[in-house]
């Protein structure tokens, strides 16, 4: 008996989540992370032009290693 009312919580708890998610979309909110600036990503490109390893690029740019990797291999 315990868990056909804990199915129904549970049941109740996505529904409530998937309203206010919708609910925030259709108010324009953007999820997720945000994008790396464009300026950002002209450093890490000029700093891997330059001769710089993926480290070196990283701390140049102020981004972390996955993103000039992630730019890295999309230039590529």
């Amino acid at each position: 008996m315990a868990g056909v009312f804990a199915e129904f919580e549970r049941a109740i708890i996505v529904e409530r989540i998937n309203a206010g998610l919708s609910r925030a979309r259709a108010q324009g909110k953007r999820f997720g992370r945000p994008k790396t600036p464009s300026r950002k990503e002209e450093a890490v490109r000029a700093a891997l032009a330059a001769g710089h390893g993926i480290l070196k690029t990283a701390k140049l740019a102020g981004v972390g290693v996955s993103v000039v990797q992630r730019i890295k291999t999309s230039a590529a």
